[in-house]
Formats: C-alpha cells, sequence, structure tokens
C-alpha cells in the first residue's frame, strides 16, 4: 500500500510546479512587452537625450574665443564658469533666492487649495461633474499659446504703468491698485490674536494671489480626487457607526490615506514652479544664454542651468525623504 501511495503523492506535488512555471513565463513576456513599449523612448533618450547633456557639461566648463579668422574655439576652464554664476553674478544669485522664497510660500498653498477643491468636489452634489471641469480648465488655457498671450498681456500692462508713472497720471502705488487686500486689512483682522507680521504677510500674498493658486491646481485636485474615491466606502460607514465626526474622520482616515498623493503633489508641483515659462530664474538663464548680460553668455548659462538643476534635485529629494516619514501607505493584503 506504502509503494502505490507514494507515486500519487509526488503527482499531487508536481502539479504547483507546473503552475509555477507558467506563471513565470506569464511574468516574463509582460515584462517583454513592457520594454518593446519602453524601447522607443529609451532608444531616443540613449542616442539623442544623452549625448546632449554631456555635451551640455563639457561647455559648462569652457569658454568661447573668437579666432581672428572667423572661427571659434572653446577653452577648458574648470569652475571659473560656476565661480562667476555664485561670486561674480549677484543679479542670478538674488533672482535664485528670490524663486526659491516664493517657492516655499506658493507650494503649500497650491497643495492645501487643491485638496481642499477636491474634499469639495468629491461630495454628492448637482452638476458636480461640470464644477470638476470649471476648475480643470485652467490648466488647459495656461499652456502653449494662451500661456504665451497671457504674459504678453501682463507685460503690456506693466509698460504702461511705467509709461503713466513717467508721464505723472498715476500715483506710485498703481501696482497695489489691482490687490484684493491689503497687510493693513488683514492686521486689523488679527488684532487681538497676537499674530506675528510674518503671518500676515504669507496671508496677504496668497489671497492677492489667488488666481494663479487656481490656475495651477487643477492636476494637483484630480489627483487628489482619483485618491479620495479609492478609499473604501465601508471605513466611513464603520466611522460614522461608531459615531466619529467629520472632523475626526477627516484626520483620523482621509488625510492619512491621501498621504501619498500630498507627497506626489508636492513633487509635482516643486517640479512645475522650477519650469514654468514665466519662472524668472528660467527667463535669466535664458537671457544669459543669449548674451543680453555680457560675452560668454552660453557658457556661463549652461552653468547657470546645471547649478539650479542641481538645486531641483536636492530640493525634491529633500522634501520627498521628509514627507516618506509621514506617509501611509494602505496594504492591499
Amino acid at each position: 500500500m506504502n509503494k502505490v501511495a507514494k507515486p500519487q503523492q509526488a503527482a499531487v506535488k508536481a502539479v504547483p510546479a507546473k503552475k509555477r512555471k507558467r506563471t513565470q513565463s506569464l511574468n516574463k513576456k509582460k515584462e517583454r512587452m513592457g520594454w518593446l513599449f519602453v524601447a522607443p523612448f529609451a532608444i531616443g533618450f540613449i542616442l539623442l537625450y544623452i549625448p546632449m547633456v554631456f555635451e551640455s557639461i563639457k561647455y559648462s566648463f569652457e569658454v568661447t574665443k573668437n579666432l581672428p579668422g572667423g572661427g571659434i574655439e572653446q577653452i577648458f576652464v574648470g569652475f571659473q564658469n560656476y565661480n562667476y554664476a555664485l561670486l561674480e553674478d549677484s543679479s542670478f544669485t538674488q533672482t535664485l533666492i528670490t524663486n526659491l522664497q516664493q517657492l516655499v510660500l506658493d507650494v503649500p498653498a497650491i497643495v492645501i487649495f487643491s485638496l481642499f477643491l477636491a474634499i469639495l468636489l468629491n461630495q454628492k452634489m448637482v452638476g458636480r461633474a461640470a464644477f470638476r471641469a470649471i476648475f480643470f480648465i485652467p490648466v488647459i488655457t495656461a499652456t502653449g499659446i494662451i500661456e504665451s498671450i497671457e504674459l504678453r498681456n501682463s507685460l503690456m500692462n506693466v509698460i504702461e504703468q511705467v509709461g503713466n508713472l513717467q508721464s505723472g497720471t498715476s500715483e506710485i502705488s498703481t501696482t497695489s491698485a489691482n490687490d484684493i487686500i491689503s497687510r493693513v486689512d488683514v492686521s486689523r483682522i488679527f488684532q487681538g490674536m497676537q499674530v506675528g507680521q510674518e503671518l500676515v504677510g504669507y496671508v496677504v500674498s496668497m489671497v492677492n494671489n489667488v488666481y494663479a493658486i487656481v490656475n495651477r491646481s487643477g492636476v494637483q485636485m484630480l489627483i487628489f480626487l482619483a485618491g479620495l474615491q479609492s478609499i473604501s466606502p465601508s471605513i466611513y460607514e464603520s466611522c460614522y457607526i461608531e459615531g466619529a465626526s467629520a472632523w475626526e474622520t477627516f484626520w483620523k482616515i482621509t488625510f492619512p490615506m491621501i498621504s501619498p498623493m500630498i507627497l506626489v503633489n508636492a513633487v509635482y508641483t516643486i517640479i512645475d514652479s522650477f519650469t514654468r515659462q514665466s519662472n524668472t530664474v528660467m527667463k535669466y538663464i535664458d537671457e544669459t544664454m543669449k548674451g543680453t548680460y555680457g560675452a560668454n553668455g552660453y557658457p556661463h548659462g549652461t552653468a547657470m542651468a546645471w547649478m539650479y538643476f542641481l538645486i531641483v534635485i536636492l530640493i525634491i529629494a529633500l522634501v520627498a525623504g521628509l514627507m516618506s516619514l509621514y506617509v501611509f501607505y494602505q496594504r492591499k493584503d
């Protein structure tokens, strides 16, 4: 009897091995298909993009010298272009510091506002789809030719204001006439709350820049909406049965489960702020490369661009590392 049972047991044990082999072959097929779809980008990245990156790095360590016969010569100067950007070109460092300060103000405001909008638009109400489309329209209109037209209109308004100042037809405080609120108004609101002037200035800046914040919150709002809709309704039902309030449900359930989306939106907002067409540092680097601020503009501008790139990568790594410590990932198993 034992001799008959052993072959049967061996046959039973052989079945999972066959399934394992089939699973492995299916995974390999999926991997091959994935590489097939990624292949056009990978080939273009290796053949086109990487050579340009190395060429750009090489230019940042060189200067251009005009030859008597009409040609040019690239001379290796080491870190001279980087020293020029950091120590000699005070306008670049000042523009960079101002841009970083603005980033500290903009990123929290955009992330908080987009989360607030997503929570509102996730509620059941009439015309919910229309409201979502309305808040996403600025994302479409703020790209390409529409953004160029808007920047030109803003430039024309500045030129008109300068012309009015020179002709004496306008007061010096014309730029503040378009502000929604002033520091004095906010100080009156917080008069008895022992609030510092830094917070007052932050609130004033955010309210006066509400148009820009709304324009830049569309993509983040959609990401937050996707995260909110991925939360199981049964979790909220159990909270309501236990008697939890909406405030407690938000901080105990919604906020922890949507924390991965907060990290994604923070990184996306930082990259978007650093690479926008209206970014002052990007404008300054572009004008430097065109030779607006002196000779050897392209090598100097290339060195500035690489320094700017490294600063952006460092800030993203710092923000992602700090926020990852508090991100909650729900286990699916």
